[in-house]
């Protein structure tokens, strides 16, 4: 008898929002669809948490009246992915979103401690694939922001060409609203 060896099911965006709708996780499960896997979020500890309300403030002024800043909600990125990032600053109003998830972000954030790996090698290039011109990474574990810029195809995938890491005292000011600079030391524990 010949070996077959077991296989994953691969989710579309389309069959992973009907198992939302028909309620099959559970209102307390956090979960989100990268690139064609169902994958449980880590749970959150109070830093993270924090820190979360510490950038959405810090963005929210940079970027109104023209976008507004989501925290820990849907993104439509593409048939195969729906993450829903700590931060993501999308163009207009919330009632712009009544019937669909947003597709695209001029700016997307993650705070990272446990996950850091998993946001700098899984979602970096989703994010980049997607055309999102300005990603950072809160990166807790070394009390830095990372900032990814210009997203490019290469030979190997997707990536940003610019990669910089900022720290308390410096200033970064999103692609997005360059004349706003931001204080490091505001976004960070």
């Amino acid at each position: 008898m010949e070996a077959v060896a077991p296989s994953h099911k691969r989710w579309t965006r389309a069959e992973y929002e009907r198992l939302i709708d028909d309620g099959y996780f559970a209102p307390t499960e956090q979960v989100e669809l990268i690139n064609g896997e169902i994958l449980a979020m880590t749970p959150q500890k109070s830093r993270h948490s924090a820190v979360v309300t510490m950038i959405q403030e810090g963005l929210r002024a940079a970027f109104l009246p023209v976008a507004h800043t989501r925290a820990q909600l849907p993104l439509a990125l593409d048939p195969d992915s729906e993450p829903e990032p700590d931060i993501a600053v999308v163009p207009g109003t919330p009632r712009d979103y009544l019937d669909a998830q947003p597709t695209a972000a001029w700016l997307v954030v993650e705070v990272a401690d446990t996950s850091l790996a998993f946001d700098r090698r899984t979602k970096g290039p989703l994010y980049a694939r997607a055309g999102i011109p300005d990603y950072w990474i809160a990166n807790l574990v070394d009390n830095v922001l990372e900032v990814y810029r210009e997203p490019i195809e290469t030979a190997t995938g997707w990536t940003y060409r610019l990669v910089q890491s900022h720290r308390p005292g410096d200033q970064i000011a999103p692609v997005m609203a360059a004349s706003v600079p931001l204080n490091v030391a505001d976004l960070l524990p």
